[in-house]
């Protein structure tokens, strides 16, 4: 029986509540002088987001039967560079948002040189808790999670991205430039999550393979998706401040696609992740499910 819109909702919020105990656990408070960028570091990842990319690696792992508590640490170090990027992209250098998850962002709440420093120890612990091995017995696993996320997280993957949503060309990009930009910027780690998941269960090349061909057209559909609703959502909805790649004439899919033709592009691409997904049968329902709410999310 396929997974529900509804098995989907509890899967995702049961998935997130067990992602927030585990950054808890691995993110302690310290009565010194590391005392406030550690409570920014808990300020940023906790009390707050879908959890989608630790859903995702979860879910690429439970297709190899992979214990939960090891694909639980990756999805908690996974979910840590997520955050980082969320604090450094907000950043007065950055995009200058003072909104995230619907309460002040980490440089509003604090001050900009606990966010950064906040930003650089996520991304730092995250490493942390791959190399142990609490995450995986076999050292040469841990390595390739390591470098897969490295892949992710580098000029490869979302710096390279962020880089060129930065660059002057951002504003002159045909489709072909949006979608290698979001290939690094969002795509990335999203791609990261299934190889991280695949790599932990050691599966066979082909299974990883299909892992990431689904996952590369998820990350575009959820961008094409994040497009649309920052231009037609509304702040309360999505608990960030929207209208403002239109307000830095940034190139966009609505933009030079139009609504309507996004959507379409996106749903062509959800049908595709699924299509990759064939392989592992029935497993891999909440997976499929995974790429139907990226189209339908309203937040």
């Amino acid at each position: 029986m396929s997974a529900t819109a509804e098995d989907l909702r509890l899967s995702l919020a049961a998935t997130a509540q067990e992602v927030e105990a585990e950054l808890a656990r691995l993110l302690p408070t310290a009565e010194d002088p590391r005392k406030p960028v550690l409570e920014a570091m808990r300020y940023a990842s906790l009390g707050g987001g879908k959890r989608l990319r630790p859903f995702l690696l979860i879910g690429s792992a439970e297709l190899f039967d992979v214990p939960h508590a090891r694909s639980l640490r990756a999805a908690a170090a996974v979910e840590m560079v997520h955050c980082y990027s969320l604090v450094h992209d907000d950043l007065p250098a950055m995009d200058d948002s003072a909104l995230r998850r619907g309460r002040p962002t980490v440089h509003m709440a604090f001050d900009e040189a606990t966010a950064i420093l906040a930003g650089d120890g996520l991304l730092t612990e995250a490493f942390a808790v791959l190399a142990d091995p609490a995450t995986h017995p076999d050292a040469d696993v841990r390595c390739r999670l390591l470098a897969a996320l490295a892949q992710a997280a580098g000029v490869n993957g979302m710096v390279g991205g962020q880089a060129i949503d930065l660059s002057p060309v951002r504003h002159s990009l045909d489709i072909a430039g949006i979608e290698n930009l979001q290939d690094l910027k969002t795509g990335a780690l999203i791609v990261g999550c299934c190889r991280m998941g695949a790599q932990l269960g050691q599966a066979e090349s082909r299974e990883e393979s299909a892992l990431v061909a689904y996952a590369r057209d998820l990350g575009l559909a959820f961008q094409i998706a994040d497009d649309l609703l920052d231009a037609e959502g509304t702040a309360s909805e999505i608990g960030k401040p929207v209208g403002q790649d239109a307000e830095h004439g940034k190139a966009t899919f609505p933009g030079l696609l139009g609504a309507r033709a996004a959507r379409e592009r996106a749903s062509e691409l959800v049908i595709s992740a699924c299509a990759h997904l064939d392989i592992f049968g029935g497993k891999a329902d909440s997976l499929r499910a995974a790429a139907k709410f990226a189209l339908s999310r309203r937040s």
